[in-house]
């Protein structure tokens, strides 16, 4: 089993920062496919951004390219997503979520990843 606890959510005010975390424990992958996606309320989940084991190209969603970024600690088994320049509209529920590798056609494929965190929750107020 795989294990993933997201951390570093809350209130914040339009153009501050916040950066979330994805600690990740148990099973490991040796190849493996590590998204970020957020729901907002009677909304679909979607793709904000992810990444495949092999460090290739990390893929973000037009809505947050240019200011979020995504990175990892491998030593920490520990993903972050940096939030620059938040908007009211990136308020949601912020998961993290893995798998094994999905390779670059379905990274953004929400339903193709087994294992999730239970989420943290982001509010950006304007």
């Amino acid at each position: 089993q795989v294990q993933l606890v997201e951390s570093g959510g809350g209130l914040v005010q339009a153009g501050g920062s916040l950066r979330l975390s994805c600690a990740v424990s148990g099973r490991t992958f040796s190849t493996y496919t590590m998204g970020w996606f957020r729901q907002a309320p009677g909304k679909d989940r979607e793709f904000v951004g992810g990444f495949n084991w092999s460090g290739g190209s990390t893929y973000y969603a037009d809505s947050v390219k240019g200011r979020f970024t995504i990175s990892r600690d491998n030593a920490k088994n520990t993903v972050y997503l940096q939030m620059n320049s938040l908007k009211p509209e990136d308020t949601a529920v912020y998961y993290c979520a893995v798998d094994s590798d999905l390779g670059d056609r379905l990274i953004a494929a929400v339903y193709e990843y087994e294992y999730w965190g239970q989420g943290t929750q982001v509010t950006v107020s304007s």
